[in-house]
């Protein structure tokens, strides 16, 4: 079945939408994104995920192209057009064309472009890959020094990606300076001793909504949270680990470069804030 899509103002067939090839997205990766869950028909942790696209368009000096409320009447109207009960609305805003290719932004008056569509996810809150738990490899951070806006250049991570899956896994932990940094699409996280430790908020890492909203359930629940630096070794001998993002949820992690986590299997604390992540999302969604 086609998609209904948006794109600055129209909602069309996925196959009449168009943008600009001087579009300095698509010359220049010049824009940011966001990812919103969909479950039972509704938005997860859309003021969330709204707050942190003005964010990133205020960091790169780029204007908004519509409120908060039409950004929230659009993804609505998204889902209800395409009956997404689960899955993922994504929206993409670039700096827009003034109709050629030069390095020097255009004009203050060049209209941003505005692109929103859906994927149909059936399955997305009980996934099978949760229960088995994520393989993971460690590869060199070589990304740009502004990680915590949330850009389209994607060309390393999905590099991250590929590397893993040649090596038979499922995701790539990031490396800097001996120190993890994030996963190719997510936050990462590792448990020993019951402490669940993770990297603290700076440039160097995308400040994620899900980690935001995990990191906050897992104190209520009287679980014990450091934020702090830790290497791939100290991962590999963790009890163990998880990623979280706004499409997997939290991701229990088995396997690190080879090496098994605990019995190999998801651990209990993951498996656990999973499952409260879950639930609370679902009763705050709108």
């Amino acid at each position: 079945m086609t998609r209904t899509v948006y794109v600055n103002g129209e909602y069309l067939p996925e196959t009449e939408a168009k943008v600009s090839i001087f579009d300095r997205g698509f010359l220049m990766a010049d824009a940011v994104y966001e990812v919103t869950s969909v479950l039972d028909g509704k938005l997860i942790d859309f003021e969330g995920h709204a707050v942190r696209l003005k964010r990133s368009l205020d960091e790169l000096q780029m204007a908004e192209p519509c409120s908060k409320d039409e950004l929230l009447e659009i993804h609505r109207k998204l889902v209800e057009l395409n009956s997404i009960t689960e899955g993922l609305v994504y929206l993409q805003v670039t700096r827009g064309s003034d109709g050629d290719r030069d390095f020097v932004f255009p004009s203050a008056d060049t209209k941003p472009t505005l692109v929103l569509f859906t994927q149909n996810k059936p399955g997305l809150a009980d996934n099978p890959a949760a229960k088995k738990g994520a393989k993971i490899i460690s590869i060199e951070d070589i990304r740009w020094g502004r990680r915590d806006i949330k850009t389209v250049q994607l060309l390393y991570p999905s590099m991250g990606k590929m590397m893993a899956k040649a090596a038979g896994c499922d995701d790539a932990w990031m490396i800097e300076d001996g120190y993890v940094t994030e996963g190719t699409s997510n936050n990462a996280y590792i448990v020993k001793n019951g402490k669940i430790v993770t990297r603290p908020l700076s440039n160097d890492i995308l400040h994620g909504i899900t980690r935001k909203a995990v990191l906050r359930m897992a104190t209520e629940a009287q679980m014990e949270v450091e934020e702090r630096l830790f290497t791939i070794d100290e991962a590999k001998e963790a009890d163990e680990a998880f990623t979280t993002s706004a499409s997997a949820f939290v991701m229990p992690v088995v396997e690190i470069d080879g090496v098994a986590l605990g019995d190999g299997t998801p651990g209990p604390i993951a498996t656990r804030l999973r499952e409260i992540y879950l639930d609370e999302s679902l009763k705050a969604a709108i």
